[in-house]
């Protein structure tokens, strides 16, 4: 799961996939693409907007997506089309970029609500807990 900052969209999509998936052995991770948050929580309305629906996580750390994220990850999901692109760009190979996909299987994107109302937050948790819904039934 992978948006700008790693504090507000992909913590929430870690969050909800892992809660989604309730199976150890399938690994969740969020990153972002630029290290500005690096080892910060998640944004405060990003784990009030969790909690809200029972999802923890406030445990998470920001950090950057990294190179060899993309050989050890099989599923990379990009929040907007900016990322996406930023994540392609990492790319050292074809096999890596196969599994690189939008978040929003539609064609969309999940606007990021960093400095935001608690509104835009919510509807922000909303597209990623359909988009993981989705990836759920993908994955089992």
């Amino acid at each position: 799961m992978v948006c700008l900052g790693n504090i507000c969209r992909s913590p929430l999509a870690e969050g909800i996939l892992r809660a989604k998936l309730n199976n150890p052995d399938i690994e969740v991770q969020s990153a972002g693409t630029c290290g500005w948050h690096i080892g910060e929580k998640p944004h405060p309305q990003s784990i009030k907007v969790a909690l809200k629906y029972g999802i923890k996580i406030g445990h998470q750390r920001g950090r950057k997506l990294l190179q060899s994220d993309l050989d050890y990850f099989t599923h990379i999901y990009a929040m907007d089309f900016s990322n996406y692109n930023n994540i392609l760009d990492l790319c050292s190979n074809d096999f890596q970029k196969s599994k690189v996909h939008m978040i929003l299987q539609n064609g969309g994107q999940v606007p990021d609500p960093y400095g935001k109302s608690d509104k835009e937050f919510e509807k922000t948790y909303e597209l990623i807990d359909t988009a993981c819904g989705v990836i759920a039934n993908q994955l089992t």
